[in-house]
């Protein structure tokens, strides 16, 4: 079993990368795409779904690979992980995006300390946030149900759907909202825009965590 310190380790460095690649490939795409916001934008969902598969599959049997607040949210909700090392996971987590949002600057000779000026706010926005960061919690807790080595795949695959089918391109993390905040990049957020995303994101957590349970509950498969 791995220790108390190893499993934030891998919360850090799995954040710290999933970050990196969030904004390092949005840079990129947005450089190479000539304005073409269609092509940056595929760029970046084609990079972050691969590097959710890649990260959750080798860092998932150190801490469960959350690198989500929202999932340590649904964790903590189901009793499968005790309340204090839930709020030390989400310091490493935001700790750990900060720092690939600064090394996606630094690769990219961008400045280090930025903030962002994307307006990212209004009734859709939020309530796409609600229904991304839903619909990641539900793929995860019904995936670990009915084939939990799917979970990589799964969670790769819904994000870079969630990409493209939701108005506010599914941040669906408040890590990673924070840490985009800190970049005015391509896939950065105004920082005055980031607090009621990160509502919305828990709230669609706790919901999928309350529908997972009676969808998936004894009961109901006995009556299913």
């Amino acid at each position: 079993m791995s220790s108390p310190a190893q499993r934030l380790g891998a919360e850090f460095v799995g954040t710290a990368f999933l970050l990196a690649a969030v904004v390092g490939s949005g840079i990129m795409g947005d450089t190479l795409a000539g304005g073409n916001v269609a092509v940056a934008l595929l760029a970046n969902t084609i990079a972050t779904g691969a590097i959710l598969v890649v990260l959750i599959t080798m860092l998932g049997p150190v801490s469960g690979a959350h690198f989500n607040p929202a999932v340590t949210l649904a964790f903590l909700m189901r009793r499968e992980i005790a309340a204090g090392e839930a709020g030390l996971f989400v310091l490493a987590q935001i700790a750990g995006g900060v720092i690939g949002v600064w090394a996606a600057h630094l690769m990219f000779a961008d400045d280090l300390l930025q903030f962002s000026t994307t307006v990212r706010t209004g009734g859709a926005q939020w309530f796409s946030e609600w229904v991304a960061c839903f619909g990641l919690v539900f793929t995860i807790l019904a995936t670990l149900k009915v084939r939990a080595e799917a979970v990589p795949m799964a969670v790769g695959l819904y994000i870079s759907s969630a990409y493209w089918f939701t108005a506010s391109t599914s941040f669906a993390n408040p890590a990673v909202t924070i840490a985009c905040g800190l970049s005015d990049t391509f896939a950065g957020i105004r920082p005055a825009d980031v607090p009621l995303f990160i509502v919305m994101q828990l709230i669609g957590a706790a919901c999928a965590v309350i529908v997972a349970r009676w969808l998936f509950s004894a009961d109901a498969e006995k009556t299913g």
